[in-house]
């Protein structure tokens, strides 16, 4: 492509990303959901101990950008707003690539008095909604095209373990709670690329209890919690949760998380202490989803590398 083609791409392709928002934006106004702003210079940036988060100094006290809104989201829950989203900006240190910058746009939504299933619906529906029912990537990409018209199939971890990476139940959770680095591997060497095969999405459901620090356990099975990822040509699109509401529980996790962190040799961030207040004061039962939306747009305009649908990444600033 020469370079002229290349900067027309390049236009053409922040134009759709401008059409996309908007299509988000409608898509949330015609379901009840308001638009929130939340702050992104927060005292406590999240426990998981895959996310590293960028400190900085306000008021003579530490502060860290958000690797995401979720606890200053749920804190307008207990407060009694019922449908909200946010598009907004989070950063994470160190991750870089395709599929990764250390700041990027985040569309994340939660609904009071809902779970699991009624978020999937939502970001099933609005996935079919930003790519017109199928995902058509370019000849990079063997041309490939991805049905994601609703309903989208679901797997549970369980079952995509024992498929595609032989390995039964007991086994699974075993290594889920006690050897962690294993557990992800074969979820990266084995299950992901099948996942990426797939002519269509599909949501994988239903992760064990130890890899869902935010996720309330599943009614009738504790070892697993109600925790979905939704999966496009192979492409990780969110993160969502049945959300966890008991505080005692939730900052058991917390303390664990802390731990673990520790363990590692991670820093150890403080734990969100109005967070947890708030879920004393009463969270409704509720649903939640983080999205990239940097990846879904890069989906809807036919690659998976999203600095093809980003203005700058973090190397050509």
């Amino acid at each position: 492509m020469s370079e002229a083609a290349a900067q027309t791409a390049r236009l053409l392709s922040l134009a759709a990303r401008a059409r996309i928002v908007e299509s988000c934006h409608a898509f949330f106004a015609a379901r009840g959901f308001v638009h929130v702003d939340t702050p992104t210079l927060v005292p406590c940036p999240g426990l998981d101990v895959h996310l590293d988060a960028f400190e900085t100094n306000a008021r003579g006290a530490a502060r860290y950008l958000v690797t995401s809104p979720e606890y200053q989201m749920k804190r307008l829950l207990t407060e009694g707003m019922q449908r909200i989203y946010q598009i907004g900006r989070a950063y994470r240190r160190g991750e870089l690539g395709s599929r990764h910058n250390p700041e990027f746009t985040i569309l994340e939504f939660y609904r009071a008095n809902a779970g699991a299933e009624e978020v999937m619906r939502d970001t099933e529906q609005l996935v079919a909604r930003v790519t017109g029912g199928c995902v058509r990537l370019a000849p990079t990409g063997e041309g490939r095209v991805i049905d994601t018209r609703p309903p989208f199939a679901r797997m549970t971890v369980r079952e995509a373990y024992e498929r595609y990476a032989s390995v039964d139940e007991d086994t699974m959770l075993r290594i889920a709670t006690s050897d962690e680095d294993t557990f992800y591997r074969l979820l990266v060497d084995s299950v992901e690329p099948a996942l990426a095969a797939l002519p269509h999405a599909v949501f994988l459901c239903d992760y064990p209890a130890t890899q869902a620090s935010l996720a309330r356990k599943k009614p009738g099975d504790a070892r697993y919690a109600e925790r979905f990822e939704l999966y496009v040509a192979g492409v990780e699109l969110c993160n969502g949760f049945g959300e966890l509401t008991d505080p005692d529980e939730q900052e058991a996790r917390f303390i664990a998380d802390q731990a673990e962190r520790a363990k590692r040799g991670l820093p150890v961030y403080p734990i969100d202490a109005r967070f947890i207040a708030a879920l004393r004061l009463g969270m409704p039962p509720s649903g939640g989803n983080a999205i990239g939306l940097d990846r879904l747009i890069a989906l809807a305009c036919g690659t998976t590398e999203i600095a093809n649908v980003m203005s700058f990444t973090d190397d050509t600033i």
